[in-house]
């Protein structure tokens, strides 16, 4: 008999709600995906190299990929009560990429993102990162980690923007699919502590 794994639940936070399913910041809508997605995801980024190079998934090569994304999306929310958001633009409501919590128990989760190849570079990683760290620490989580591959100094620097301190580097960790299938790679480790207690929403 096999030993069941254990779900973590978003805790609800200090204004008495959990995740919420949108999120707002100055420029970005921040939302939970629903099954409409799947041809936007697949167009906008899942299907293009340069997005998905130092990622743990597979380059999509159709549309049906996305739809796999969807339903591990709906598997988290449904029983972790938080999980992917998609980011979309304010102005014009496009579709520039995603980010996630996961919890991996009541007080520590790992946070990730990504963005469409024509959304670099205009600070929408920093802005979407800093939502999900705030919505986070609000959830009563205390330590929030993330990695990326040894080159991607980029995501690095977004990190350290969103107030992550480098932990180091763990050799063999990873496995990028993109880069080398089936070869384990290093990746750089960050770390971001609840420091005080956060603004209500």
């Amino acid at each position: 008999m096999g030993s069941a794994v254990p779900v973590f639940r978003a805790r609800r936070g200090d204004d008495g709600l959990g995740a919420p399913a949108t999120i707002e910041t100055g420029r970005l809508l921040l939302r939970r995906p629903v099954a409409g997605d799947a041809a936007a995801i697949f167009a906008r980024y899942g299907a293009d190299p340069a997005v998905t190079r130092f990622l743990a998934w597979p380059t999509h090569r159709s549309v049906a990929d996305a739809q796999k994304f969807l339903a591990f999306c709906d598997a988290e929310w449904d029983q972790r009560g938080v999980g992917p958001y998609l980011i979309h633009a304010r102005d014009g409501g496009e579709l520039l990429g995603s980010a996630g919590l996961a919890l991996e128990s009541p007080r520590q989760a790992a946070v990730g993102y990504l963005l469409a190849r024509d959304a670099w570079g205009q600070g929408y990683a920093t802005e979407a990162l800093t939502a999900i760290r705030d919505l986070a620490f609000r959830l009563g989580v205390y330590r929030l980690h993330a990695t990326c591959h040894v080159d991607n100094r980029a995501s690095g620097r977004v990190m350290e923007k969103c107030g992550f301190r480098r932990d180091g580097i763990l050799r063999g960790r990873a496995h990028f699919p993109n880069l080398q299938p089936g070869i384990a790679a290093d990746v750089l480790c960050y770390a971001a502590f609840l420091e005080r207690k956060p603004r209500p929403w």
